[in-house]
This record gives C-alpha cells, structure tokens and sequence, in this order.
C-alpha cells in the first residue's frame, strides 16, 4: 500500500463529498461516509483503477489511522465537554444509557431466535446481534452533534454522556458474549465482578490523575520553553489514559474521552487552552475523522441486501426503534419533551466501528459458519451487521439535521 496515495485519494474524496453534503444542507458527516462506500464500491468492481486501496480495510497500517481518528474524536469532545457538564446531566444520561441498551439488546437477541436457525451457535449468534444493536458509536454521535451546532445543549450533553455510559455497559454485553464464543458458556459472577472492579479503579485512577496531576503540570508548564510543549503534554496524558483503559478491558477511546474532560481552562491558562484546543480541531475535522469516517464506508457489503433483504430490512428498523423507544422513553422519564426524547433516542442510534470490531471478533472466532453449505442468513450476518452499521450512522444525521430545524421555528 502506497500510504500516500490512499491519504491523497481520501482527502479527495472525503473533502468533495463533505462538501457538496453541506451545500445540500447535511452534516459533512454524510458526505465523507457516502465517500468511503463510493471508493470501497469502485474498488470492489474495477480493482484496476485503485490497485493500492484493494483491501484496504484489512490494511494494519489503515486501521492504525482509523483508530487515531476515533481517539482524537473523543479526545477533542472531552475538552469540549468538560467534568461539570457531566456531572450537570449525569442522572439523565445513566437512565438514557439503560433504556437504550437494555431494549436493543433484548430485541437483537429475539430476532436471532427468530430468523437464526437452531444450531449450538444459535446462542451466541442471537447474542451477538443484541450486543451490535445495544451499543452506540460514541464517535459518530460526537462528530454528528457538532456538524449539527447541538454538542452543547441539554440534548447534546445527554446524548453524549449516555453514549460513554453505553460504551461502558457494552463490557458487560462483551464479556457475555466472548465467553460464550470461547467457552461456550457465559463468564462466571467472579470474572464480572472482576471486569466491574477494572472500571471502577480506571475511574478512580483518571480521577486522582486529572484532578490533581493535569493542573500541577499546567502551572508546571509556565518554566519549560519547548515549541508547542503543551499539544504534546496532553497528547501524552490522553495515549496514557488510552493505554490504561485497554489494561483495564476498557476501549481506548474511553482513556482518550476522559484525559480531554480533564483537560480544562483551569488546567493551563486560556491562551494556551485555545491554542491546544484549536491544534486538536484541525487535526481531527481536517484530517483523521474524514479517513476514520470513509473507512466505515469501506466496509459496507451490499451482498446481505439481496440475499437476506427481510432480515436487513428488520435489523436496520430494530436499530432505530430500539434506540428510540428505549433511549427516547427513557429520556420522557428523565424530564424531556417528546421532541428531545425522541432527538435522543435518534441521537443514540448511530452504530461504526465498535459494532465492526465485534463483528470482527466473533467472525475470526468462527461464530458465523460460512460457504456453500451454510444457511444463507449466517452466511451474510457479518454484512448485515455492517450494513445496519453504516445506514444507521448515515441517517441518524440526516434526520436530527430535520427535527432540530424544525424545532427551531416552533414557536
């Protein structure tokens, strides 16, 4: 693979795309996914004219900058988001969180027993599909929210702060779920106490560390003269905490969410806040999110829709009812009107590349038994996945650009 000419390719593509979205009145967001499913579908079907970009989304050195891009995403939205604003919608947000995890969850599972058929695999196989609905694609919500100027509204706020509390549940749903895969039975109360006791001490040491440690080293800051000695002090304690997490079977972009959280006004003094904050924006808008964007696009396989067009069809519907009576009822709870619950739940929908690394998991794992001799549905439930994956990630802004529209000439 030619790194360069791929980047170049990309940048391109995602940048032309993103911007004839905007003139379309959508999310740039939406340009730069449709970009990645127009590469990925060109170079499926004429390899010749992009020979470097074949098999790029199994490329080591292309998933290493996918990943960059969801760490600068939930990077930049902690720094955005900042620990009061968490604490102000933290009660909301955990009620949002277990709707909208539980119900998806509970339906996924019930549609494989419906459409899966009886095999040892039934099991696991239903459960993976609950785990992909039940959780949300922080880094999609984060980039959906400020195309759409909503990241610091009472809805925003929310939405965010119960997409980390998904993220954080999903372990649970994970642990479930390769247990079964590799033991063929779920893990025992020990191994989750265990898993729980992990994130509790990953919170209780950020916490020690971005409470206490970030602003030592802020004040420390002002005696140094390197260049730009700030940029890399944060990038720094975000790889730390990203590190920390995967220790502790966390995702790395929980480390990267909460070092930006701790990253504050009161952790160094404005100048140089604005100045990092503003060197963080360009890296990520301008460059590592489009490439993280394009590559859910890549993925998309259009081989479930035309040989399993009912279970898709369900799968994607599932997606957003599940989220939005589960999330959006969960939100009318909370003290939200019906138009923001329902933003909410919308809002909680977007699936990406967590759902693709699990996807991933269970197909090396041998969860999805393929070939000719295998029933047809198992044969395309890794595709029908992705699918419900990028069309939710798609829509979900198209929609929300709508309803926040309207609601803006409401009187």
């Amino acid at each position: 693979m030619d790194l360069f000419y791929v980047l170049l390719i990309l940048l391109v593509a995602t940048r032309a795309f993103g911007e004839i979205a905007e003139h379309l009145g959508q999310p740039s967001l939406v340009g730069e996914l449709i970009a990645g499913i127009t590469l990925g579908s060109v170079v499926a079907k004429y390899p010749s004219i992009f020979p470097d970009m074949v098999g790029l989304e199994d490329n080591r050195v292309f998933a290493s900058l996918t990943d960059l891009g969801m760490f600068f995403l939930m990077l930049f939205a902690g720094i955005e988001m900042q620990p009061h604003k968490i604490l102000r919608y933290s009660r909301g947000a955990f009620i949002v969180a277990v709707g909208g995890m539980l119900l998806p969850f509970a339906l996924g599972i019930g549609l494989g027993y419906l459409f899966l058929p009886e095999t040892p695999l039934q099991t696991a196989q239903s459960l993976f599909l609950g785990t992909a609905l039940a959780i949300t694609a922080v880094p999609a919500t984060v980039r959906i929210l400020m195309d759409l100027g909503q990241f610091d509204s009472a809805v925003g706020q929310t939405i965010v702060s119960a997409a980390v509390f998904d993220d954080i549940f999903s372990l649970l749903f994970l642990a479930l779920l390769t247990g079964l895969i590799l033991f063929g039975e779920p893990p025992s109360i020990a191994d989750l106490a265990l898993l729980i006791g992990k994130v509790v001490l990953f919170f209780a040491i950020t916490g020690v560390i971005g409470l206490y440690v970030f602003p030592w080293g802020g004040r420390f800051m002002h005696v140094l003269k390197a260049q730009e000695l700030e940029i890399s002090m944060v990038l720094v304690g975000a790889f730390f905490f990203a590190v920390l997490a995967e220790l502790l079977a966390m995702h790395f972009i929980v480390g990267a969410f909460m070092a930006g959280l701790y990253f504050g006004q009161k952790t160094i003094d404005l100048k140089s806040y604005n100045r990092v904050k503003n060197s963080i924006s360009a890296m990520t808008f301008g460059f590592l999110a489009p490439i993280f964007f394009a590559s859910i696009g890549f993925h998309l396989e259009f081989s479930a829709l035309t040989e399993a067009p009912v279970f898709v069809t369900i799968l994607i519907l599932i997606a957003f009812l599940g989220k939005i009576a589960g999330a959006g009822g969960a939100a009318r709870l909370a003290g939200f009107s019906g138009r923001d619950a329902a933003n909410i739940g919308v809002g909680m929908s977007p699936r990406g590349a967590v759902e693709l690394v699990i996807a991933g998991i269970a197909l090396k794992a041998g969860l999805f038994v393929t070939g000719d001799g295998a029933p047809t549905i198992v044969n395309h439930l890794f595709s029908s996945v992705v699918m419900m994956a990028v069309v939710t990630t798609v829509l979900s802004p198209i929609i929300l650009k709508r309803s926040f529209a309207e609601k803006a000439v409401d009187p």
